[in-house]
């Protein structure tokens, strides 16, 4: 980036909490056992992007389910994944301070994540972060889902930052396409998926294991 950024936009899931593992075991529990897909446990975890019911959709067709079994199979999913969760529930190391480093230095920040608000409530009362967020973009909030960039412009413009000031946080090629898509630089947690997944896109400005990360400095 040519200049310091004055907004930072959070994917939430493997980004803010390190909690894909259990996302995974979910949703292959209930495709499988419980719809009768037949698809490994690796495979779901490629499908893991975008909005539960695109997921559905991908694996099974457009019109599979009905509106109503879709949501059924949404919040089902989503019980499961927070009862095993919950015990584990915490921040990825050093973002707590990140945060409050960015809050002392008047950057703006918002969560842009395909989660639904209850999987979001869920991490932001528990944590007790929810304070540090000016804006947030849900599921619920979009029309199109990542990697369409709908997600970060939106969070964007309800901080009235432009696209260009702003710096993605993401865990997913598909959500530092959605970045990408909308004209944003990116920073990758490497929670879920290795460096080399991410070698289409040129808007990676740095890989992190976690907040701990010197390279986080040159962004204040």
């Amino acid at each position: 980036m040519n200049q310091k950024p004055k907004a930072f936009l959070f994917d939430l899931n493997g980004t803010m909490i390190n909690d894909m593992e259990f996302h995974n075991h979910a949703w292959h529990s209930i495709l499988t056992k419980d719809l009768g897909a037949s698809i490994t446990f690796e495979a779901v975890k490629k499908e893991m992007y975008g909005k539960n019911q695109d997921l559905l959709e991908r694996v099974f067709g457009v019109g599979h389910f009905s509106q109503e079994q879709i949501d059924q199979i949404s919040i089902e999913k989503e019980h499961r994944y927070q009862a095993a969760y919950k015990k584990h529930l915490t921040l990825i190391s050093g973002l707590d301070q990140f945060l409050e480093k960015a809050k002392e230095s008047g950057i703006l920040m918002a969560i842009g994540s395909a989660a639904i608000p209850f999987n979001i409530n869920f991490v932001l009362d528990n944590l007790n972060v929810r304070s540090y967020f000016s804006a947030i973009v849900s599921a619920e909030d979009v029309e199109n889902s990542k990697p369409d960039p709908e997600t970060f412009s939106k969070g964007a413009a309800l901080l009235g930052i432009a696209a260009e000031d702003c710096v993605v946080f993401e865990d997913a090629p598909k959500g530092v396409e959605a970045a990408q898509n909308a004209g944003m630089s990116c920073v990758v947690l490497t929670t879920m998926h290795t460096a080399d997944e991410f070698s289409a896109y040129n808007n990676i400005i740095a890989y992190i294991e976690d907040y701990n990360d010197p390279a986080l400095q040159d962004l204040f």
